[in-house]
């Protein structure tokens, strides 16, 4: 099965950086796209980032110019860099792994993150 193992979040006061990372337990080329979510006490949880096989990125607009995508093909990992940090991006944050079996898509989380920025 695949494993997603996270790092890298903490507390940290409003105007800093996070670097969160996400290890898998098998090579990435093997998904066809690896996210970062996160969830808010009483909140759904809402997409922030995605890097799809090609590498292309998306970003939800609350965090465009401020967070950064990327991965290290080698080291089978995904990571966030986080800047300028607000306290509305307190949440919980999930590594998110996606890939198709035949017409099924099948998603792969790891075990969340606490972020915490206080003002």
């Amino acid at each position: 099965q695949v494993q997603l193992v996270e790092s890298g979040g903490g507390l940290v006061q409003a105007g800093g950086s996070l670097r969160l990372s996400c290890e898998a337990s098998e090579t990435i080329f093997s998904f066809s796209r690896m996210g970062w979510y996160r969830q808010a006490p009483g909140n759904q949880r809402d997409l922030v980032a995605t890097i799809a096989r090609g590498g292309p990125t998306t970003y939800t607009d609350s965090v465009q110019g401020r967070f950064t995508i990327s991965r290290d093909i080698g080291k089978n990992a995904m990571y966030l860099q986080m800047n300028s940090l607000k306290p509305e991006d307190t949440a919980v944050c999930y590594c998110n792994a996606r890939r198709w079996v035949g017409a099924r898509e099948t998603d792969y989380w790891g075990q969340g993150t606490q972020v915490t920025v206080s003002s």
